[in-house]
C-alpha cells in the first residue's frame, strides 16, 4: 500500500483486558473499575474470586503485577509506579484516601477524608484532583499539606456523574464535566455540562458540553470543548475552540460541526485530546467514533469508527509511539488510534485539497509528504524577493528538505538590503530558536560570526547543542585558540588526528595517554619527546611519564632518561625516574641506582630525600653506601652498609650525624653490635659521644637490657652516663639495684639536691642497703638519711647516728618539721641513749599538741619517766587543749598520783571514760564506776558492779538508765547474776523510783525477758495494792493479759475485781488464747452483742445457746449473724428463715453461691424476691430466673421473664444450659433471642430442623458447626450440608468441616458437598483445592476435568503434592505448567513418559524452562523414546541449548546423523563443535559439494585436522578440499604437493600464485620440466609471472631444451625491464634539474639576506683619543 492510500489515522489493538494472559472478568470492565489515567498504566479494581488490582503497563502488557489490595477506587499516577486507593471506613464518614509507591513499598500520604469523593483523577504527575457532592479540592502528595478546596460545584452539575476534570498547564484555569440523563422527549440522549473555572479570578462559567481538554496554540491557551444538545427538537453537535484570558483580550474563538451518522444520532461525546505534536484534538464518542481536528482553525481531519462496542473512557497517547489516543471498550479492549505520519500530510493535501492545513503540520512535526509543495512555495517567495518569509519558510521546512547547501549559497548572494536584516542571519536565527544546525550550517555560521568577531556568540550556541560537531567547525575554533572547545569538537566528530594535535599542542599528555589507547592511534614519541625537551621541560617530563605507563612502553625507560642526562636535564631525569619507579619493581634496579647516583654526585640533598623517602629498596646498595659515605652523607651510609667494621668506622662521625637519626638507626641494629658501637663511641671521644650513647641507651633499654647498658657505663666509669641513664628510668623503674646506683651515681657526682628527692619519692630502693651507704659516705646534708630512715621506721638508728655524731640541730629539725608523729620514737631512741633529760624535756614542748600524746605516754611509761609530760600536758591544758588524749594522760598521772581524782572524774568533761576507768579499775573499783558512770559506759560498769558484787549501784543505774537494750543484757538466762539484780531492782530500785516511765521500762524489760511470774507478782504488788498506780488502765490491761498468757486460773478473778481495763481488746486476746468463755464473760459484761454471739456461734460451737441469746436480745444484727452460722454449716432453710426475720438483704450473694453447692432452690426464690424489693440489681433478677430454672417452675419462669425484670437472660440461659435444663434454656433463649444458643438447645433437644432454622438465623460459623456436626452424627446428612455450606465459604473453617468428614468416613457426603460449595457465590480457593484433592484420592478419573475448568482457582502447590503423593503424572504436569514450575513438569514428563508425556505440551513447557540442565535431559529422553520427533524438539529450543554439548550427547550416543537437520540449522551461528559434526556427516555422506561450501561458509573448526583427514581421502574432490584448507591456512606447499600429486597442475599454479613466494614458484617450474610438460611449464610462467626470476627461467629453458616455450615470457621480461630503465632515467633527469634550481633559489635567498644585513647594521664609532678629542 502507497502512502497515499493509507488512512490518515492507524488502528489497532494494544492489548486484550480479557485474554488469557489477564483473564479479567467482563463484569469488571466498568467505568468505575477500569481507569485510565495516562497511556502507561490500566488499572483494573477486581472483586472475584478475591479483591485484588490489576496493573497493566501498556508497553508490556504481558508483564502485569496482581496485587491482593481491597479498595472502591484505584488510579495509577500518569508516569510513575504510584497508585492512589480509595475506600470506606465502615463508621466513619467521608473516604480513606491513601497513595502508595509500589516500587518502594512505600506510603507516600494517607488521609481520612471528610467527605465522599465521587470523581477523582491525577491531572499532573503530583497531583490529584478530589470531586465532591459540592467541592473540587486539589492534593499535592510532594507536600506535607491536606487536600486545599479550589472552587464550589456550580449550580448546573446538580444530580450529573462526573466524567472528567481537567488542568491547564499554568494551573490557572480548571474544567469539569458531568453527564446526567437525557430530555423527557428524548431521555437516550445524554446531556452534558460543563463548569469552566478561572483560578486568578475565582469565577467560574457553566456551558452545555460532554467533553472538554485545553490546549495551546503557539504561545495562547486555548480550550477546546465539544456538546450536543436538542435545539427545536433535532441534534445539533458543535465542537468550540476558544482562547483563555480575561474578556476583549482574546483572539481565536472558533468553533465547527461534529458529524455524526444517522445511526449514531443518540452518541455523543465521552473523552476529548490534544495531540501536542501535530497540533490536534481528538474527539472520541460512546459508540466508538473518532473525530480528529485541527486545534489552531477547528478545521475538521478525518473521522472513523474505532470500536464496534461502547467506549467509557480514554486518554492521550504520547509516550505509546506513534502519537494519538488510546481507548477501552466495554469487551476490555486497548484501543489505539495514531496519527500515520507517512499519509497525513498528503491526506490532507490531496483528498482534503487543504494544502495550507498540510504544510501546517508537516511543519509542525516534521512530516514527509510536503516536499514538493515546501520547494514550490520556496521557489515562490524566492522569486517574490520575499526573502525573510523564504527564510523561515526553509528553516522550518518539514523534515530540513530545504536546509542544504544550495539554499545557504542562495542566501548569500542575497545582496544586503539597507535597514533589513539579512536573510542568511534570519534563516540561522530561525533554526536556533527551535532546533539545531547541521554541519554545513554550524559552520557557515561560524565563519560569519567570527568575521564580526562575536565569538562569544558561537561559544554559547555550542554549549547550548545548537551546532553540530565537524572537523571543519572544530579548526574555527582550534584557529581562535579555543582548544578546549576545538578539542571536544574533535572528539564529538571522531577526527582522532586533530585530537591528537590538540592534545599535544595543550601539553595534556595524561589525557593523549587515555585517547590514544581508546582510539588506538600511534604518535611519533620520540619526536614529540625530543622537541619538548627543548620547547617546555615540564611538559616532556609529564610526556616521558605517560609514555612509561603504556602497557609494553613504546620507548624504554632507560632511553628516556639517557635522553635528558644527555642534555644535562638532571632535575627533569630525577622526576621522570621518581615516577616511573614507584612501584619498585626489581626489574628496575639498575634505574633506581642510576636515579640515586646522579644525584649523589650532582645534588646529595636530593638523593637524601630520595633516600628518605623510602619507596626504592631495589637498588645496588652497597655502591650507594659507599657514595654516600663520600659525599658527607654519613647516616644513610650506615643505612647501607651491612658489614660491623664498616659501621663501626662511620658511626664515630658523629659531628655530621644528627643525634636523633643516629639514635633510630641503633634501632635496627642487634644488641651485641648496638653495644659494640656504643662503646666505639665511648672510647672515641666520651665527653663528646656521651649524650648519644646515653639517648640510644634510653631507647632501646629493651633491647640492650639495663644490666648492659649499667655494666658498659661502669666499665668506664662514667657516672654522670650512669646519673643520667638511670634517672630516666626513675620513673617507671621498679628494680632495687637501679634505684641504688641511680643514688649511688647521684651522690658520686655532687647531685645532693636529687639524692634527697629520690630518697623522698622512690618506693623501690633498698632502704638497708642506702642507709647504709648514706651513713658511709658522710654526707654533710643529713637529709637524704632522714629521708630513708623516716620512710622505712629506722627512727632509732637515725637518731642514734644523729646523736652520735653531734647532730642535735637535726633531731630538732626532724621531730619538729619532718616527722611530729615519730617523736615518740625520738624520745625512747634518746632516753636509751642517755641523752639530757633537759634536752628532751625541751624537746618534748618544741612539738607540744603535735605529739601523739598516747604513744608518748606510753614509751615514757615503761621507762617510768611520767614525769617527764607533767610540763608538757599542763601547757596544753592551760592552752585549751581539748584533746582526749591530753586529758586522759592527765587523769592517769593524778590518780597514779592519788591528788583528789574524783574531782577530776566528775568535773572533766574531756577524758575518755572508757579508757580513765580501765586505769583505775586496778587502783580504786569505787573511781572506776565514777568514770564509767560518768561515760554510761553500760557494759564496764555492770562488770565492775558485778565483779565486786555492787549490786544495789547497779540497780540504781540501770533504772536509771531507761535503756531497753542494757535490761535485755542484765535480764538475760546467760546473767548468772540476774538474781541478785532483780531482787534489788524489785527493793530497792523501783519503790524509791517515782517516775513512772522509769516504771514503764522496767515492765516492759520484764515483758520482753518473759518472766512472767516476777511480773505478776510486781504489778500484783504495784495494781491490786492501793498505790498511785492501782487505777492505772494500761496496768490492769498487763496485768489481766499476762495471766492470760501465764496462769490462766487467775483471769476470771481479775475481770470481776478490776474495771478499768479495755473490754474489747482483752476479749480478742482471750479468745486468741481458746479463753472462751472468759471472752463470752468480758463481752457481756461490756454489752457487746455481737461479740459475744459470735463467740457462741465461731468458738463455742453452741447454736442452741447462740439461738436462744437471739430470741432473748431479737435484734436484727444478732439474727443476721446466727443466719450467717447456719448458712455456713449447710443449713440452707434456716439460713434464710433467718435472714428473713433479720431483712438482710446483703447475703444473697452468699445464699445463691450455697444453693448451687447444695442443689437446693426450693426456698431461694422467696429469699431473691424479698431481696429485689429492697435492692435493684440485675445479678439478683437473673439468679431468680436462674432459680425458677432449677426448680422447673417453667410457669413462674415465663410470667418473670414476660414482665419487667432486669436479668441478664443470656447469663441465665447459658447457667440453665450447662445445668442441662434444656426446656428453660429454650424458652429464655427464645425470649431474648439468642438464634445461636438456641439452635445449641434445640442440638441438645434432637430438634434438628428447628435447630438449622435458628442456625440460619444465627448466621454464625459456630452455631453451624455445631448443628452441622449434631445432623452428621445423628445421620441427617441433607440438613448437615445446608449447615456446612454456610461453613466452608470461609477458608480458616473449611478444613475443620473436611478432617470432620473424613473421621468419619463419610468421602461420598463430602464430595457432595464441596461439589455444590463451588457454585456458590462466595466460593474460595479452599474449596476447588479440597475438592481436587478428595478427586485425587477417591475419583481419579475426574481430577483432570476439575484443573483444567478452575486452574486458576486452586491452590497448586498444595495439588502438586497431593498428585505425586497419588502418583497421577498427568495431572501433575498440568499442575507444574499452571504453577509456571516448568523444570518439574519436564521432570515428570520424563519419568512418566508412558502417562504424561504430549509431544506438542513438551516442546511448549521446554522453550520456558529454566535450568539448561533439564532441556538437556529432555533431548537424551526424545533421544531414548522419541528419536523421530528429535529434530522437532531441538529446533524449538534451538536458542536455550549449548549446540557444542547437544553434539557430544549426539557423538556418545552414536547418533549425530539422527540429528543432521537441526545441525544445519543452527550451522550459521558458526560454532566450532558444530562445524567439525557438520564436515564430518559431509565426508561420511560422500557429500563433497556440500563439505566445500561448509568449509567455505563457516571457518570456526580445526582446519588443519580437517586436512589432514581429507589428505588420504579416495575421492579427488575431497583431496581437492584438503588442499584448498591448506591454501587458506596458508600452508602453500602443503597445497601445491596434494596438487601436484593428484596432477591438478592447474590448481598447483593458481596456489603458487596466490602464496608469493619465489621458491615456491621456481620449485613448480622444476617440476614441470622434470615431468616434461612444457605446456605446463608455459602457463606456470605467466600464472606467476611476478614470482619467477627471468635469469632462472632462462637457465631452466636453455639446459632443458624449452626456449621455445619459455621465450614469450622472456620478451615480457625484457620489455618490462626496458620500461623501468626509462623511467628511472627520466626521474632522475628531473631530480637533477630540480636540485639545481634549488640550489639557485637557496644562493638568491642568501645574497637577499645579506644585504638586509649589511642594510640594517651599526657601523662602528672611534674610539676616544687620550686628550678626550676624537677624530
Amino acid at each position: 500500500m502507497t502512502a497515499s492510500s493509507e488512512p490518515p489515522v492507524t488502528l489497532g489493538e494494544v492489548c486484550s483486558l480479557t485474554s488469557s494472559s489477564l483473564n479479567v472478568a467482563a463484569n469488571a470492565i466498568t467505568f468505575a473499575n477500569v481507569t485510565l489515567e495516562s497511556d502507561k498504566y490500566v488499572c483494573v479494581r477486581e472483586t472475584a474470586p478475591s479483591s485484588q488490582l490489576l496493573v497493566v503497563d501498556l508497553a508490556n502488557p504481558q508483564q502485569a503485577q496482581r496485587r491482593p489490595i481491597t479498595a472502591e477506587s484505584a488510579i495509577m499516577n500518569p508516569s510513575e509506579q504510584i497508585i492512589a486507593l480509595k475506600a470506606k471506613v465502615e463508621g466513619v464518614q467521608g473516604d480513606n484516601l491513601q497513595v502508595f509507591n509500589l516500587g518502594t513499598k512505600q506510603k507516600l500520604k494517607a488521609i481520612q477524608f471528610g467527605e465522599a469523593v465521587v470523581y477523582w483523577k491525577w491531572f499532573d504527575d503530583s497531583n490529584l484532583s478530589l470531586v465532591t457532592a459540592n467541592s473540587v479540592y486539589h492534593w499535592d502528595i510532594n507536600s506535607s499539606s491536606n487536600p486545599v478546596k479550589v472552587f464550589d460545584r456550580a449550580a448546573n452539575l446538580a444530580n450529573t456523574q462526573i466524567i472528567s476534570y481537567r488542568v491547564d498547564l499554568s494551573q490557572k484555569w480548571c474544567v469539569l464535566v458531568g453527564i446526567a440523563p437525557g430530555a423527557p422527549e428524548r431521555p437516550q440522549l445524554v446531556k452534558g455540562f460543563m463548569q469552566l473555572y478561572s483560578v486568578e479570578q475565582g469565577r467560574s462559567q457553566s456551558l452545555d458540553a460532554h467533553a472538554a481538554v485545553f490546549g495551546n496554540v503557539g504561545s495562547k491557551s486555548v480550550i477546546a470543548f465539544a456538546q450536543k444538545k436538542l435545539v427545536d427538537g433535532a441534534p445539533v453537535s458543535k465542537l468550540h475552540v476558544i482562547e483563555l484570558g480575561p474578556p476583549g483580550q482574546t483572539t481565536i474563538k472558533k468553533n465547527a460541526d461534529l458529524f455524526f451518522p444517522p445511526e449514531f444520532a443518540d452518541d455523543f461525546p465521552v473523552s476529548m485530546q490534544v495531540g501536542d505534536k501535530y497540533g490536534l484534538v481528538y474527539v472520541v464518542t460512546k459508540l466508538g467514533l473518532l473525530f480528529v481536528y485541527d486545534l489552531e482553525t477547528a478545521a475538521p481531519v478525518y473521522r472513523t469508527r474505532i470500536s464496534q462496542d461502547p467506549i467509557f473512557t480514554a486518554c492521550g497517547s504520547e509516550r505509546l509511539a506513534p502519537a494519538g489516543v488510546v481507548a477501552i471498550n466495554r469487551k476490555g479492549q486497548v484501543i489505539k488510534a495514531a496519527v500515520n505520519e507517512r499519509a497525513i500530510v498528503g491526506y490532507l493535501a490531496d483528498q482534503l485539497k487543504n494544502v495550507e492545513l498540510a504544510l501546517a503540520i508537516a511543519k509542525r512535526a516534521s512530516l514527509p509528504g510536503a516536499e514538493g509543495l515546501v520547494k514550490i512555495q520556496f521557489q515562490n517567495l524566492f522569486a517574490a524577493q520575499q526573502y525573510k518569509e523564504a527564510a523561515e519558510l526553509a528553516a522550518e521546512s518539514p523534515q530540513g528538505i530545504l536546509r542544504t547547501k544550495e539554499t545557504v549559497e542562495s542566501f548569500k548572494r542575497v545582496p544586503a538590503q539597507p535597514g533589513a536584516q539579512s536573510p542568511l542571519l534570519v534563516y540561522f536565527g530561525k533554526i536556533l530558536t527551535s532546533s539545531s544546525l547541521n554541519e554545513f550550517e554550524s559552520v557557515e555560521l561560524g565563519r560569519l560570526v567570527l568575521t564580526q568577531k562575536k565569538k562569544p556568540l558561537l561559544d554559547k550556541w555550542y554549549k547550548e547543542g545548537k551546532l553540530t560537531p565537524s572537523e571543519e567547525l572544530g579548526n574555527l575554533f582550534k584557529d581562535e585558540q579555543d582548544w578546549e572547545t576545538a578539542l571536544a569538537i574533535f572528539r564529538a566528530c571522531g577526527a582522532s588526528g586533530r585530537v591528537v594535535e590538540v592534545l599535544a599542542a595543550k601539553g595534556d599528555f595524561e589525557e593523549l595517554m587515555t585517547y590514544t589507547q581508546s582510539s588506538g592511534s600511534h604518535p611519533d614519541y620520540t619526536f614529540l619527546l625530543q622537541k619538548l625537551m627543548m620547547d617546555n621541560p615540564d611538559a616532556a617530563v609529564n610526556l616521558a611519564k605517560m609514555i612509561s605507563r603504556q602497557p609494553g612502553p613504546p620507548i624504554d625507560l632507560n632511553t628516556m632518561a639517557d635522553l635528558f642526562l644527555q642534555r644535562q636535564m638532571v632535575k627533569e631525569a630525577t622526576a621522570f625516574l621518581l615516577d616511573v619507579l614507584q612501584g619498585d619493581d626489581a626489574k628496575h634496579a639498575a634505574l633506581q641506582t642510576k636515579l640515586i647516583e646522579i644525584n649523589l654526585m650532582n645534588n646529595s640533598q636530593v638523593a637524601d630525600a630520595i633516600l628518605a623517602n623510602g619507596t626504592l629498596t631495589q637498588y645496588d646498595k652497597p655502591r650507594i653506601a659507599q657514595l654516600c659515605e663520600k659525599s658527607g652523607l654519613y647516616m644513610r651510609a650506615l643505612q647501607h652498609y651491612s658489614d660491623l667494621s664498616d659501621i663501626k668506622r662511620v658511626v664515630v662521625n658523629t659531628h655530621a650525624i644528627e643525634p636523633a637519626q643516629l639514635t633510630e638507626f641503633f634501632g635496627t641494629l642487634s644488641a651485641e653490635w648496638a653495644l659494640e658501637c656504643l662503646k666505639v663511641l665511648l672510647e672515641s671521644n666520651m665527653e663528646q659521644n656521651l649524650p648519644i650513647v646515653v639517648d640510644v641507651a634510653k631507647e632501646y633499654t629493651e633491647q640492650l637490657t639495663a644490666s648492659k647498658i649499667i655494666q658498659l657505663l661502669e666499665a668506664h666509669d662514667s657516672y654522670p652516663g650512669l646519673y643520667f641513664y638511670l634517672g630516666s628510668r626513675m620513673a617507671f623503674s621498679q628494680d632495687p639495684e637501679e634505684h641504688y646506683k641511680y643514688i649511688e651515681a647521684a651522690a658520686k657526682t655532687g647531685q645532693a639536691q636529687e639524692v634527697e628527692r629520690i630518697t623522698r619519692e622512690s618506693e623501690f630502693y633498698p632502704a638497708v642497703r642506702v642507709k647504709t651507704f648514706l651513713m658511709e659516705i658522710n654526707l654533710p646534708d643529713a637529709r637524704p638519711l632522714i629521708n630513708v630512715c623516716d620512710r622505712h621506721d629506722m627512727v632509732a638508728d637515725l637518731t642514734k647516728y644523729l646523736f652520735e655524731k653531734g647532730m642535735q640541730r637535726y633531731i630538732e629539725g626532724y621531730v619538729q618539721k619532718v616527722s611530729p608523729q615519730k617523736t615518740p620514737a625520738v624520745v625512747g631512741a634518746l632516753l636509751d641513749a642517755e641523752a639530757d633529760e633537759e634536752f628532751v624535756k625541751n624537746l618534748i614542748l618544741s612539738v607540744r599538741s603535735l605529739i601523739p600524746v598516747d604513744d608518748l605516754v606510753s614509751i615514757v611509761e615503761e621507762r617510768n619517766k611520767l614525769g617527764l609530760l607533767t610540763p608538757l600536758l599542763e601547757q596544753l591544758v592551760s592552752e585549751g587543749s581539748r584533746e582526749p588524749k591530753v586529758h586522759n594522760a592527765l587523769g592517769k598521772i593524778l590518780i597514779d598520783s592519788n591528788s583528789n581524782p574524783e574531782h577530776f572524774l566528775t568535773t572533766n568533761p574531756y577524758y575518755e571514760s572508757s579508757i580513765v576507768g580501765k586505769f583505775a579499775e586496778k587502783r580504786d573499783p569505787g573511781l572506776a564506776c565514777i568514770a564509767y558512770k560518768r561515760g554510761q559506759c553500760d557494759d564496764e560498769l555492770v562488770e565492775c558492779s558485778s565483779k565486786h558484787a555492787m549490786f544495789k549501784l547497779q540497780a540504781r543505774y540501770i533504772v536509771d538508765r531507761q535503756d531497753m537494750g542494757l535490761w535485755e543484757k542484765v535480764l538475760s538466762e546467760e546473767n548468772r547474776n540476774r538474781r541478785q539484780l532483780i531482787d534489788q531492782v524489785v527493793s530497792t530500785a523501783l519503790p524509791e523510783c517515782k517516775n513512772p516511765e522509769q516504771v514503764s521500762v522496767a515492765v516492759k524489760a520484764f515483758m520482753a525477758a518473759e518472766l512472767q511470774t516476777e511480773l505478776i507478782e510486781l504489778l500484783e504488788k504495784i495494781v491490786l495494792n492501793n498505790t498511785s498506780f492501782s487505777n492505772n488502765h494500761n496496768l490492769q490491761n498487763l496485768l489481766i493479759i499476762t495471766a492470760i498468757k501465764s496462769d490462766r486460773s487467775r483471769v476470771k478473778d481479775y475481770i470481776l475485781r478490776l474495771d478499768n481495763f479495755d473490754g474489747p481488746a482483752v476479749g480478742e486476746i482471750a479468745v486468741g488464747y481458746d479463753l472462751y468463755e472468759e471472752a463470752y464473760e468480758i463481752y457481756r459484761k461490756f454489752g457487746l452483742k455481737s461479740e459475744a454471739i459470735k463467740v457462741l456461734l465461731d468458738n463455742i460451737g453452741d447454736l442452741n445457746r447462740a439461738h436462744e441469746f437471739a430470741t432473748k436480745i431479737d435484734e436484727p444484727e444478732v439474727w443476721a449473724v446466727i443466719a450467717n452460722s447456719y448458712l455456713a454449716s449447710g443449713q440452707l432453710g434456716e439460713a434464710i428463715a433467718a435472714y428473713l426475720r433479720a431483712s438482710d438483704a446483703t447475703k444473697w450473694g452468699d445464699v445463691v453461691a450455697k444453693a448451687r453447692e447444695v442443689g437446693e432452690y426450693h426456698d431461694v426464690p422467696k429469699y431473691l424476691l424479698m431481696v429485689r424489693k429492697k435492692v435493684t440489681d440485675p445479678a439478683i433478677d437473673t439468679e431468680l430466673v436462674y432459680a425458677y430454672a432449677c426448680n422447673e417452675d417453667l410457669g413462674a419462669l415465663e410470667e418473670f421473664v414476660s414482665g419487667p425484670h432486669g436479668a441478664n437472660l443470656l447469663q441465665a440461659g447459658d447457667l440453665a444450659f450447662k445445668e442441662a435444663k434444656f426446656e428453660a434454656a429454650r424458652l429464655i433463649y427464645a425470649k431474648i433471642p439468642n438464634y445461636g444458643k438456641l439452635a445449641s438447645t434445640l442440638v441438645k433437644l434432637h430438634s434438628f430442623q428447628p435447630a438449622v432454622d435458628a442456625a440460619r438465623k444465627a448466621n454464625n460459623a459456630k452455631t453451624w458447626k455445631e448443628v452441622c456436626y449434631a445432623c452428621v452424627e445423628e445421620g441427617e446428612f441433607k440438613l448437615a450440608q445446608l449447615c456446612a455450606l454456610n461453613i466452608i465459604v470461609a477458608a480458616d473453617d473449611l478444613m475443620e468441616v473436611s478432617a470432620f468428614y473424613m473421621e468419619k468416613g463419610l468421602t461420598e457426603e463430602l464430595i457432595a458437598l464441596l461439589e455444590s460449595g463451588i457454585g456458590l457465590e462466595k466460593a474460595h480457593m479452599g474449596i476447588f483445592t479440597e475438592l481436587g484433592a478428595l478427586y485425587a484420592q477417591y475419583r481419579p478419573e475426574k481430577l483432570m476435568e476439575h484443573l483444567k475448568l478452575f486452574s486458576t482457582r486452586i491452590n497448586v502447590p498444595q495439588l502438586i503434592r497431593t498428585c505425586e503423593e497419588r502418583e497421577l503424572w498427568k495431572e501433575l504436569t498440568f499442575l507444574y505448567v499452571q504453577y509456571d514450575e516448568y523444570d518439574n513438569a519436564l521432570g515428570v514428563m520424563i519419568a512418566h513418559s508412558d502417562v504424561a508425556w504430549e509431544h506438542i505440551q513438551f516442546k511448549d513447557v521446554a522453550v520456558k524452562v529454566k535450568a539448561t540442565d533439564t532441556l538437556y535431559k529432555g533431548i537424551t529422553f526424545y533421544l531414548d523414546e522419541h528419536s523421530d520427533l528429535l529434530n522437532d524438539l531441538l529446533k524449538v529450543i534451538e536458542s536455550r541449548i549449548d549446540h557444542a554439548r547437544v553434539v557430544d550427547i549426539m557423538k556418545r550416543a552414536g547418533q549425530l546423523p539422527l540429528v543432521k537437520q537441526y545441525l544445519l540449522g543452527v550451522q550459521k551461528n558458526n560454532l566450532s563443535a558444530v562445524n567439525d559434526a557438520v564436515n564430518q556427516l559431509f565426508i561420511q555422506e560422500c557429500d563433497a559439494d556440500a563439505l566445500r561450501e561448509s568449509v567455505t561458509n563457516f571457518d570456526n573448526f580445526d582446519q588443519l585436522e580437517l586436512a589432514a583427514s581429507l589428505e588420504g581421502h579416495e575421492l579427488t574432490e575431497f583431496r581437492r578440499l584438503a588442499a584448498l584448507i591448506y591454501k587458506k591456512n596458508l600452508k602453500w606447499k602443503k597445497a601445491v604437493a596434494l596438487a601436484k600429486a593428484d596432477k591438478l597442475y592447474k590448481d598447483a599454479m593458481e596456489t603458487v600464485s596466490q602464496s608469493g613466494d619465489h621458491d615456491l614458484a621456481e620449485d613448480l617450474l622444476r617440476f614441470f620440466v622434470d615431468e616434461n610438460v612444457p605446456e605446463c611449464f608455459s602457463a606456470c610462467l605467466f600464472t606467476a609471472y611476478d614470482l619467477v626470476r627471468p635469469d632462472v627461467v632462462m637457465e631452466l629453458a636453455w639446459k632443458n631444451q624449452m626456449m621455445d616455450t619459455a621465450m614469450p615470457y622472456m620478451i615480457q621480461s625484457l620489455k618490462d625491464l626496458t620500461s623501468k630503465v626509462d623511467t628511472l632515467m627520466r626521474e632522475r633527469a628531473e631530480a637533477l634539474e630540480a636540485n639545481k634550481a634549488g640550489e639557485q633559489d637557496r644562493k638568491a635567498q642568501q645574497q637577499a639576506a645579506n644585504a638586509y644585513l649589511q642594510l640594517h647594521s651599526h657601523l662602528a664609532l672611534p674610539g676616544a683619543s687620550p686628550n678626550g678629542s676624537s677624530f
